[in-house]
C-alpha cells in the first residue's frame, strides 16, 4: 500500500507537464480553429485516463465549451500535430475564394451534337409500331387535330324606343378544327305586334388564312320582306388591340352588290364586368328601292353594352344603340313612315357554349 503511494507520487510530477503541454497546444488549437468538425491525425502515444484526470479541472481548461461529440479525444494526440503546417484554407476553414464566373448562360453547356438526330419515331424500336399508333394518334388530337363545336349569342335582346318596342337576336356559330370550319350565322330584328322586319341565316364555308384571321364563302337567305338570296365572301377575326372584325360581300340573284362591316371590342372593367363598343356599316353599289335601300352608306350604327359574366358563358347586358340612316336610304324610310334615326335602350343576354 505504501509502495502504491510512493509509485503514483513519483509519476505525478512526470505525467503533469506533458499533459499540461498537450492541453496548451489543445486551446491554441481551438482558438485557431473553432470547427468542431476536424478530426486530427491518430495518436502514437496516450496517457492513461486514470493518471490524466487526477487533480485537473477540464472546466478551467475550456473543456466545456467544445463540441466532445464531433471530437474524438481518445484517437487525436493534440500534442503532437504540429498546427502550424496545416492549410486551414483547403480545409474550407477559412473565407472562401470568389467564383471565377458568376452563374449564368456562361456556363450552360450546350447539347451535344448528336442531340436530336435519332429516328422521329425512336420509340417503335422499343414498344413497336402497333403499341405506339394510339398514342400518337392521341397525341394529334390533343394538340389540335380535332373538331370542336362553338355556339354563341352574341346579341339577343328586348330594345325599347320611341313608338313600338321590339327585339333582335345576333346568332352565331362553326364546327370544324383549327384550319377549316363550316360556319353558320342568322340575325333578325322587329317590332312587337308586327310581322319580322329583318331576318337572315347565312352557311359558309371557314378556312383559316392567318393566325387570327378566316377566311368565309357560302350562301345567304333572307326570309323577311322580298325574298333574296346572296353568295357571300368575306374574312372574320381578330385585328390588332383585341377588336372583333366580321366583314362580308353580298351579292344578290338580282345582281345587287352590298356590303356590311361589323366591329366590337371587349374591355374588362373587373373580373366579371365588361364594356363593349360595337359598330355596324352597311353599304350598297346601287339603290334596292324594293329593300328600301340606296348607293353609297345605306346605314350605320354604333352602340355600348355593359355586360356582367355569372359564369364566363352567360352574362347579361343593358345598353344603349344609335341607328342612323343616309343619303337615299333616309328618304326611303321616311316615305315609309319610318323614322331614319332610332335609339334604342336594350337589355338581353350573351351566352355561348
Amino acid at each position: 500500500m505504501r509502495l502504491g503511494l510512493l509509485v503514483s507520487a513519483a509519476l505525478i510530477p512526470l505525467a503533469s507537464p506533458a499533459l499540461a503541454q498537450q492541453h496548451q497546444a489543445h486551446d491554441d488549437h481551438q482558438a485557431e480553429t473553432p470547427h468542431a468538425g476536424h478530426q486530427a491525425a491518430p495518436a502514437e502515444e496516450k496517457p492513461e485516463p486514470a493518471d490524466q484526470d487526477q487533480g485537473i479541472d477540464h472546466g478551467e481548461m475550456g473543456h466545456g465549451e467544445m463540441d466532445h461529440g464531433s471530437m474524438d479525444h481518445g484517437a487525436s494526440d493534440q500534442g503532437e500535430m504540429d498546427h502550424s503546417t496545416m492549410d486551414h484554407s483547403a480545409m474550407g476553414h477559412g473565407a472562401p475564394e470568389p467564383s471565377a464566373a458568376s452563374p449564368g448562360p456562361d456556363m450552360e453547356t450546350p447539347p451535344p451534337p448528336e442531340a436530336g438526330s435519332g429516328p422521329p419515331r425512336a420509340a417503335d424500336a422499343i414498344w413497336g409500331a402497333e403499341a405506339m399508333r394510339a398514342s400518337r394518334e392521341d397525341l394529334q388530337k390533343t394538340h389540335g387535330d380535332f373538331n370542336l363545336f362553338w355556339f354563341q349569342a352574341d346579341r339577343t335582346e328586348f330594345q325599347a324606343r320611341d313608338g313600338r318596342n321590339g327585339y333582335l337576336w345576333d346568332l352565331q356559330g362553326f364546327y370544324g378544327d383549327t384550319t377549316y370550319k363550316f360556319w353558320f350565322k342568322s340575325e333578325g330584328e322587329g317590332s312587337f305586334g308586327a310581322p319580322i322586319e329583318e331576318l337572315e341565316i347565312q352557311a359558309l364555308y371557314s378556312r383559316a388564312i392567318a393566325p387570327f384571321f378566316d377566311l368565309q364563302a357560302g350562301f345567304r337567305q333572307d326570309l323577311a320582306g322580298p325574298d333574296t338570296s346572296y353568295a357571300v365572301i368575306g374574312i372574320q377575326g381578330l385585328a390588332p388591340y383585341m377588336f372583333e372584325l366580321d366583314t362580308a360581300l353580298f351579292l344578290s340573284h338580282r345582281g345587287d352588290l352590298t356590303a356590311r362591316v361589323e366591329a366590337e371590342l371587349d374591355q374588362r372593367i373587373i373580373q366579371s364586368i365588361l364594356i363593349q363598343p360595337r359598330a355596324e356599316l352597311n353599304l350598297s353599289a346601287q339603290d334596292v328601292p324594293e329593300l328600301g335601300i340606296g348607293a353609297g352608306i345605306e346605314s350605320f350604327e354604333v352602340g355600348i353594352r355593359l355586360r356582367y359574366e355569372i359564369i364566363r358563358e352567360i352574362a347579361p347586358y343593358i345598353g344603349v344603340e344609335q341607328t342612323w340612316k343616309t343619303g337615299r336610304s333616309a328618304d326611303l324610310a321616311r316615305a315609309a313612315g319610318e323614322d331614319p334615326s332610332v335609339t334604342n335602350f336594350v337589355i338581353g343576354i350573351r351566352f355561348w357554349f
